[in-house]
């Protein structure tokens, strides 16, 4: 039974699963916006919003707590370039919009993550 259990496997190891989320969202960070899968969009999507809380602290704990979790470059332009943005806003930093687009392979729905 998976009572209480949070989080998405994606048929991934532990290690490759977290992994396979950083660079998920890195890229999201990267482009602003991506299409992906809406289970994929759904499992990133808080996890970038809390590093947008962290960033918009604005300290050296907060880039330090960045850099441990996503790749260099991604951190750097979430703390300097992406959080300033969202100083006056509480939450809410990312939308998930559905498309009519599916997977060929096998069906699963697409869907677009975009900053707000």
């Amino acid at each position: 039974m998976r009572h209480q259990k949070e989080g998405r496997k994606f048929g991934r190891i532990t290690g490759r699963r977290r992994s396979f989320l950083a660079i998920l969202m890195h890229n999201l960070i990267m482009e602003g916006r991506i299409q992906t899968t809406e289970a994929r969009a759904k499992e990133i999507k808080p996890r970038v919003e809390r590093l947008i809380t962290i960033a918009k602290k604005g300290d050296l704990s907060a880039l330090k707590l960045l850099l441990r979790r996503i790749p260099k470059d991604s951190a750097y332009k979430l703390y300097h370039e992406i959080a300033p943005k969202y100083k006056d806003r509480n939450g809410g930093y990312l939308r998930i919009i559905k498309t009519s687009e599916v997977r060929k392979r096998d069906g699963v729905m697409k869907v677009v993550i975009e900053f707000v």
